[in-house]
């Protein structure tokens, strides 16, 4: 069935105060020192590969962190890209809404306002609903080593840059963060008590998901969560992890952070994807050698940006305790029922256009395999894939 012919739907800067920045950058630094085996070894490849050229070719790189650590990383791996590229390339880095808003990066990169973007993948879901399944959605793959073998092993990679490319642009590849987590003024224990509730989403199969669990869902994008939290415009709002949101101040404007059961800590973004994403101009214009360490820094970075958000989760947590923070957890049934919700949504989606399904099937074959056992021929009684 051609794209052509479907309909889509369309689809995440407060930064702290400085001395919620100092502590930001204090953490960083003991995270950079924690992950130098990395850098250094990805440092060792840059100097290799300098070519003939004679000038530094400079980037403008927008991510969509608005602040805390995810800012801070990424703007050292960016600062560090012209020395591992042996001057050849450099990252002019720019945080959320310094150049253009969130969700003008993938036109301002088509446009040339902007070299290269590291966006949530998920952002594009209204424009291309195969994006749905280029990041973590309800349920599905839950572990970053899954994603992963999906990109590298099952061909998700080519499959992506051949999306990227009707649009003009080249994506070199996925960055993992971790799981998202849910912050709330009033206490979530169970899927029942999300109904009614005004909550925060970043659009696409996750807000349908948690609409059809009863809640009044709003697109805003990470920087307008906290003010519309203060206003009272919104009593519930998703973003990434403990240590960006702390860092944002969200323990300051809600109580309570909701979580799934042990060992899975969030039910709806268990893994958030983000993603270098290159116009094909700049893109083009490198050497062949500097693609490839390129594509290979991406991964690199990717390993060491999830370790390190990860090294700060952990002292986060303690912030937010400090702070009167309550973590509520919702119980296997609770799974059990979004499961339900999630499974129509994933059809739905995948079967907006051929190239979403194609994603998909791939997802679905491995969820179903023995290899992961997430899915059975039971759960999916009655659902049709187009391809």
């Amino acid at each position: 069935m051609s794209s052509e012919k479907k309909r889509t739907v369309n689809p995440k800067q407060t930064t702290g105060n400085a001395n919620q920045k100092g502590t930001s950058r204090r953490v960083f630094l003991k995270t950079a020192a924690a992950t130098g085996g990395v850098l250094a070894a990805s440092s060792t490849i840059g100097f290799n590969i300098r070519t003939a050229k004679a000038q530094t070719t400079t980037w403008r790189v927008q991510t969509s962190w608005p602040g805390g650590i995810g800012l801070e990383i990424f703007k050292s791996w960016c600062a560090n890209m012209i020395e591992k590229s042996g001057g050849e390339l450099a990252f002019r880095a720019f945080g959320a809404k310094d150049v253009v808003g969130d969700f003008q990066l993938f036109d301002a990169v088509r446009n040339g306002v902007l070299e290269a973007m590291n966006p949530f993948t998920l952002y594009w879901a209204g424009r291309m609903p195969a994006s749905v399944f280029l990041s973590s959605y309800p349920l599905g793959l839950r572990n970053p080593h899954e994603w992963d073998v999906f990109f590298y092993g099952l061909g998700g990679l080519e499959i992506a840059r051949a999306l990227f490319k009707k649009f003009g642009m080249h994506y070199v590849g996925p960055i993992h963060h971790g799981p998202n987590i849910i912050h709330s003024k009033v206490p979530i224990r169970s899927i029942d008590d999300y109904r009614g509730r005004k909550m925060r989403l970043p659009g696409g199969i996750v807000a349908e998901l948690f609409q059809a669990a009863g809640a009044k869902t709003t697109l805003l994008p990470g920087s307008e969560i906290f003010p519309a939290l203060e206003k009272g415009t919104i009593e519930i709002a998703d973003y990434v992890g403990p240590a960006v949101n702390y860092a944002l101040g969200f323990h300051q404007v809600t109580k309570y952070i909701s979580l799934g059961p042990p060992g899975m800590m969030s039910l709806y973004q268990p893994v958030d994807l983000m993603d270098l994403t290159v116009s094909d101009r700049a893109w083009d214009a490198l050497s062949p050698e500097m693609k490839q360490f390129i594509e290979m820094e991406v991964h690199v970075y990717s390993v060491m940006h999830h370790a390190a958000i990860q090294k700060a989760d952990q002292e986060a947590w303690k912030k937010f305790e400090a702070a009167g923070t309550i973590v509520t957890r919702l119980s296997e049934d609770d799974v059990a029922e979004f499961t339900q919700l999630a499974i129509p949504l994933w059809f739905k989606w995948a079967n907006k256009d051929v190239d979403a399904a194609r994603l998909f099937k791939i997802q679905l074959d491995y969820m179903m395999s023995p290899s992961l056992g997430y899915i059975d021929e039971e759960m999916i009684q009655g659902q049709q894939l187009i391809i």
